[in-house]
């Protein structure tokens, strides 16, 4: 998808504030999501049985920091930061303060840090956006500090 047919409510660079918030829908995330996760892209004790986990410093089944990111990664895209020509990275920051946990409901809060119209490709600029990802209890259990591409509106010609 370029920023040309990008669905009516994206946001282009000039729609966009310092300052502005978003919210994604939820994902609920169970054991079996999480083992399947770890078994294909992270396969550590502590991302695949429960009973290993326990003797960790997780005390417990935890998903990957990988899944939470890819899980954030989905909710980004479908509507927690409504983007023209879509969530573009080119760069950023990743932490995970406090595991995710079978049974966690995650959902992503994020917030424009910076704006930076490119002075070399007027057609786009560099976003900052600091995205947290929260689970029901509204515990933080990951920060994406990232830096996206977005494409200014497009000019008729």
């Amino acid at each position: 998808m370029t920023a040309h047919d990008a669905p009516a409510d994206s946001l282009y660079l000039d729609d966009l504030q310092v300052g502005q918030r978003f919210a994604s829908a939820t994902h609920p995330l169970d054991e079996a999501q999480i083992r399947q996760f770890a078994a294909q892209f992270d396969p550590q004790p502590f991302h695949l049985d429960a009973q290993a986990a326990q003797r960790t410093l997780f005390g417990g089944l935890a998903a990957s920091g990988w899944h939470t990111a890819a899980i954030t990664m989905r909710l980004l895209v479908g509507g927690g930061a409504p983007i023209a020509g879509g969530v573009v990275g080119a760069g950023g920051e990743i932490s995970w303060p406090r595991p995710t946990r079978p049974g966690d409901v995650l959902r992503v809060e994020s917030e424009v840090l910076d704006i930076t119209p490119s002075r070399s490709r007027p057609d786009r600029g560099m976003v900052t956006l600091r995205s947290e990802t929260r689970n029901q209890h509204g515990d933080v259990v990951q920060i994406l500090t990232a830096r996206l591409v977005v494409p200014r509106r497009p000019t008729d010609r």
